[in-house]
């Protein structure tokens, strides 16, 4: 049995992108101009509580990392299936991810529960310690309602159900935009207020996530217990993916903690305060290639299921055209109101000195955002066809090897400060993104000659 979100996903890959990364886009817009606005209400306390903020970001970061791994590694794998028709094996792997969700929630909370300030104050946040430690212990005892919004979404992407995908994920972001000014000045509970928005608005998203999946029960995948098969190697098959793709996020995290570390040796934490606000507006510029990205993972899940390996080929391309288009828009917005943009983290005395400096950031890292389409539509493709290893390698290649080298060479062995650390970040990212799409182009061309 099919409906109509099955036949889209199935259907041309070009209407399957243009229908899957829309609804993406607009929800993940939600979800990063809710962190944005949760920066506008810290800045207001001062700069030491942005500062704060931005050294637990990366360690939230790899909250959302896992909760996308394990989500792209239930969306592939159910993709795959769904591509070669068969259907009680998707709904087994639905069942399966949503199993290796609570496990992984519960270790996840565990740890960063006993080893957060040790992991802090190795970043490098001794400065500003306190309000740190106050804003991390809410969001990650509220780890399990974090991650599971985004892995339930995998799966209902990957039978073409956008709407459920993020909707919910959307309203999160809507009742923390609400709840920030309420909680931390009406309630006078300072930078405990901006954890506790943070927290409450994924727990109601999951609440609606599970009503339609157990109360309402109209979804085209099944979720009932009394169909489940205990299949180790399907937990091995969404962890292929799942966990390098998870990974992936750390190994995001990891290098904005490093960042933050080199520019707190160069400049102090005005300077982590600088890169944390501008790279949140970095990081909405990237929007339409992650969302795009994330799209083709479905897309090229079916087709590499459906053994269509041309529709895998203009997935990949495709994915690239549309995303390039987008942020090279994105990216002359952004460096023609550059200064405006910073205003908003500098409307208080305690910030004002940031405006020049976060302005002059967005005018150079707005660059990064025309790499991206390369690397993160070659990498989601990867993870779409079972490949989460390759993509791994690649992002950590990208990330951790050349962007961190060029950094360091530029800012410290050059002595040239700042400027050398986010142009060092231009040049590996660059080199780095061109190299993954190489890669997913040879593999593609590899299935096509083998078949």
């Amino acid at each position: 049995m099919t409906n109509s979100n099955i036949e889209m996903i199935t259907g041309n890959p070009k209407k399957a992108i243009n229908k899957l990364s829309l609804p993406i886009i607009a929800s993940m817009f939600l979800i990063f101009a809710n962190n944005i606005i949760d920066s506008i209400w810290v800045a207001g306390l001062g700069a030491d509580a942005l500062a704060a903020l931005g050294y637990i970001t990366p360690l939230f970061m790899v909250l959302v990392g896992f909760g996308n791994g394990i989500g792209a590694g239930g969306n592939s794998l159910i993709s795959r299936y769904i591509g070669a028709e068969d259907k009680n094996s998707a709904n087994n792997a639905a069942i399966h991810t949503g199993i290796l969700s609570i496990i992984v929630s519960v270790v996840i909370t565990i740890f960063f529960l006993t080893f957060q300030k040790q992991l802090l104050i190795i970043m490098g946040a001794s400065s500003v310690l306190d309000h740190a430690l106050e804003y991390g212990f809410i969001i990650f005892a509220s780890t399990f309602a974090i991650l599971m919004p985004p892995i339930l979404g995998g799966a209902f992407r990957a039978e073409g159900d956008i709407k459920r995908a993020t909707i919910p994920i959307a309203i999160a972001a809507v009742i923390n935009m609400i709840l920030d000014p309420i909680f931390i000045y009406t309630l006078h509970l300072g930078i405990s207020g901006a954890a506790l928005a943070t927290a409450l608005g994924p727990f109601i998203s999951l609440l609606l996530m599970l009503y339609w999946i157990f109360v309402k029960k109209d979804t085209y995948l099944s979720y009932d217990f009394g169909d489940f098969h205990n299949d180790l190697k399907m937990y091995k098959d969404i962890l292929v993916v799942g966990i390098p793709a998870s990974l992936e996020q750390l190994i995001l995290s990891a290098l904005t903690i490093v960042v933050n570390f080199m520019l707190t040796i160069i400049s102090g934490p005005v300077a982590v305060a600088v890169y944390t606000a501008g790279w949140r507006i970095i990081s909405i510029g990237m929007l339409p290639a992650i969302g795009v990205g994330t799209a083709a993972i479905s897309v090229a899940g079916v087709a590499f299921g459906a053994k269509k390996y041309e529709n895998l080929r203009i997935t990949a391309r495709y994915a690239v055209k549309i995303a390039l288009i987008s942020s090279i828009i994105v990216c002359i917005f952004l460096f023609v109101f550059s200064s405006q943009i910073a205003y908003i983290f500098s409307y208080s005395k305690s910030s004002a000195q940031l405006e020049p400096l976060i302005s002059n950031f967005l005018k150079l890292m707005c660059l990064f955002i025309l790499y991206v389409p390369f690397g993160a539509s070659a990498g989601n493709v990867f993870q779409g066809v079972g490949k989460g290893i390759i993509s791994f390698v690649l992002t950590t290649f990208r990330e951790f090897v050349l962007v961190l080298v060029f950094a360091y060479i530029l800012g410290f062995v050059f002595n040239m400060g700042e400027f050398g650390i986010y142009c060092g970040m231009l040049l590996g990212g660059g080199i780095g993104s061109l190299i993954a799409y190489c890669a997913i182009e040879l593999y593609i061309q590899k299935l096509i000659k083998k078949r």
